[in-house]
């Protein structure tokens, strides 16, 4: 028979970076209503008030840590306040990130600089220290990194300027392959989304210029992203159905990708 209760997280922990609003706030509802105590971390405290006020509408039990995940001193703290609100961590949400647009001949070193410290020397250093304190010593982790589709591919000529973030999104795909491998062996599974096109305030612009219409068109399912389209995928690598899964990346693209 059939467990019906395979996606159950009744009983685990989950931190969600750029967890206040779009797609973390979306992961950390789908974890939350299956089970998961959340703490919610973003750099407005504001904006994590009303995330909180949001779950607990939902009977979420869910808790917020400012911080900035390009600061070395905010990742330690808010790795320390993590664990503390909530015992241990067992699921690990790496959502944050930015982005710069800029041609590559002119792109400023500082926009490169800012966006892999977020998107990729942050991650690591979080997910890092989560792993020495927390998931290692329990043998247990689900870790779960939000990638994107700009990390499978290049920007047809005329679209995207955003070579910063393709790049680093592109290295996120590797490091969870990377870190898969040397994890597995403590019970951590290291996986990706790459999500597509979803309405979000960082993409808002790029959807705008590349045209939604247009968008909407070059995709199989003809349709972008709305706000229930990760919670699946989440719950599948953050749950026992995906304790069998490692080191893979899901696009959740309505098939963008693949054409």
């Amino acid at each position: 028979m059939a467990d019906k209760n395979i996606f159950d997280l009744t009983g685990r922990t989950a931190l969600v970076t750029g967890g206040s609003r779009g797609l973390g706030l979306q992961m950390a509802e789908a974890l939350g209503c299956y089970g998961a105590r959340i703490v919610l971390s973003a750099r407005k405290a504001d904006e994590l008030q009303q995330a909180q006020t949001h779950l607990q509408k939902l009977g979420i039990d869910a808790d917020w840590v400012a911080a900035d995940g390009s600061k070395d001193a905010d990742i330690a703290l808010l790795a320390g306040a993590a664990i503390g609100k909530l015992g241990h961590v067992d699921i690990l949400v790496n959502n944050a990130g930015a982005s710069w647009g800029a041609p590559a001949e002119d792109y400023p070193a500082e926009a490169w600089d800012k966006v892999f410290n977020l998107n990729m020397r942050g991650l690591f250093l979080l997910t890092q220290q989560i792993g020495k304190r927390s998931m290692i010593p329990r043998r247990y982790g689900r870790i779960l990194n939000i990638a994107s589709i700009a990390g499978l591919r290049g920007n047809p000529p005329g679209a995207m300027q955003t070579i910063a973030y393709n790049t680093s999104k592109g290295a996120l795909v590797n490091f969870t392959r990377a870190l898969a491998g040397e994890w597995g062996r403590y019970g951590i599974t290291v996986n990706a989304l790459a999500p597509g096109f979803f309405p979000s305030k960082m993409s808002q612009g790029l959807i705008k210029a590349l045209g939604e219409e247009t968008l909407i068109g070059n995709s199989p399912l003809q349709r972008l992203g709305d706000e229930e389209d990760l919670k699946g995928a989440a719950l599948l690598f953050a749950s026992d159905a995906g304790k069998h899964i490692t080191g893979q990346i899901l696009a959740v693209d309505g098939g963008y990708s693949a054409v």
